[in-house]
């Protein structure tokens, strides 16, 4: 897996850091696939706000499936986030 430069928690401030501080309150921690958007705090959120109004939208698939397409997904792209 090739090697990407993110900020850490510790070490975020401004805008990243609130971003993180709304990850840890929504899944408890901040995971990789979002430092692996540190660098670039802007698309970071616009990506952020993409997962969840796609996850959230209303009608058709519960969110419980939408995570499981999602899961596999990711398991066929061989991507462990």
């Amino acid at each position: 897996m090739p090697w990407i430069r993110t900020i850490s928690p510790a070490d975020a401030t401004g805008r990243l850091a609130k971003t993180y501080r709304a990850a840890v309150e929504r899944a408890g921690r901040v995971f990789g696939i979002v430092r692996a958007q540190s660098l670039a705090p802007p698309i970071l959120d616009a990506s952020m706000g993409l997962y969840q109004k796609i996850m959230y939208a209303p009608g058709g698939l519960s969110r419980r499936q939408r995570e499981m397409i999602a899961t596999v997904v990711s398991h066929r792209n061989h991507c462990h986030y």
